[in-house]
């Protein structure tokens, strides 16, 4: 359940990325109004939980029998499976050409598959270390946020690892590293690590869930408020409370800063309390998205692209102008933000039966390759 309303948050994001004016240079929209701030900010939930949930899948995926040897194996394949399907369907969808201007993105499937490929070989250290590193990695990445590529031993690396930027080859770029790769893995491990209190008939894990949200966001208020250690764009008080606001829930996404992650995922694991005992058709709608995510994360991606290159042709605009990365996309074109919830809900609800189609298979049917899917 929580998986389908993260990925109807995402649909949000993306819809916005793709059908309205071209952004800003600052792309977590501090400067913008409140309304596409907080349109933005509340998208923020979708990643970390999502790759959490992953870590915890994983371990789900074990306890039901499986050997070490054969989730390694699967984690392994998939999260190559994942990279490869990253640099090919997925930036044709973002970018609908392969011009001079297309540079590969690696953005969260990338994140997520290599974490994956990670915990392939983590997973045979005991739970505690895996636990271990996952802590390292969230609680200890920051400490080398002084770490510029071009002071780094291996600047490639740097960037894959922990800097967002692009990758040249003999100065021509060749990709550019939306999702560094740290602490993404340390995210997966603590999902896969936690993943025992998601196994099971537990009466009192609702209230083990909000207690720990509750710990988590506390954990942030109390970081965020004095600007201590965790997040390298301080807030300061501004005149108007919205913008005292924004600037205070202004966390770095890229990589995701230890306060960002602390404001992500408290919630999250209070979502998972409240869903605990949560019924109803609503409900019931989120599971079959979250039965099938990436099944709708690459369909939803398509059709808002192609709702994007009708919104340019009604503006005057020729296609060639909007099959581009969204960046790109020449002034004057978008609609309004009120226009983007619009479009948000007619794209949700016009993949929900697709999406319920093919959890249906997934559920009657044992294939191999539709755990790929």
């Amino acid at each position: 359940m929580l998986r389908g309303l993260v990925m109807v948050f995402m649909a949000l994001d993306h819809v916005r990325d793709l059908s309205s004016p071209p952004p800003p240079a600052a792309l977590d929209f501090a400067d913008a109004g409140a309304a596409l701030f907080f349109t933005r900010w509340v998208t923020h939930l979708c990643a970390p939980t999502f790759v959490f949930l992953a870590g915890t899948s994983a371990f789900l995926y074990g306890a039901k029998g499986r050997s070490r040897g054969e989730v390694s194996r699967f984690l392994a394949t998939r999260g190559a499976w994942l990279v490869v399907v990253e640099l090919t369907v997925v930036n044709l969808a973002w970018n609908f050409n392969l011009g001079e201007r297309y540079v590969p993105l690696l953005q969260v499937i990338w994140a997520i598959g290599v974490s994956m490929i990670a915990l392939a070989g983590l997973l045979w250290l005991p739970r505690p270390a895996v636990l271990g590193v996952g802590l390292a990695m969230v609680l200890g990445h920051n400490l080398l946020d002084a770490v510029q590529p071009a002071s780094a031993v291996a600047p490639a690396a740097w960037l894959l690892l922990h800097e967002q930027g692009t990758l040249t080859v003999g100065g021509s770029p060749i990709l550019y590293v939306t999702y560094p790769l740290i602490p993404w893995i340390g995210v997966m491990a603590l999902g896969y690590a936690l993943g025992p209190a998601f196994a099971g008939a537990d009466r009192g894990r609702a209230r083990r869930l909000v207690l720990a949200g509750t710990v988590l966001v506390a954990a942030f208020l109390v970081l965020r408020f004095p600007n201590a250690y965790g997040e390298p764009n301080a807030w300061h008080a501004h005149e108007g409370l919205a913008a005292t606001l924004i600037d205070f829930l202004d966390t770095t996404k890229y990589p995701p800063s230890l306060q960002f992650l602390l404001m992500t995922l408290g919630p999250a694991l209070l979502f998972l309390g409240a869903f605990e005992r949560a019924s109803g058709r609503l409900a019931d709608a989120l599971v079959v998205i979250g039965r099938v995510p990436f099944f709708f994360y690459v369909l939803h991606l398509y059709a808002i692209h192609l709702i994007a290159l009708g919104i340019g042709l009604a503006q005057g605009f020729p296609i060639s102008s909007t099959a581009v990365l969204f960046v790109f996309y020449p002034p004057g074109f978008g609609v309004s933000l009120g226009a983007v919830y619009l479009l948000w809900m007619a794209v949700v609800l016009s993949l929900y039966p697709a999406c319920r189609r093919f959890a249906g298979l997934k559920a009657r049917r044992r294939d191999w390759w539709l755990s790929y899917l």
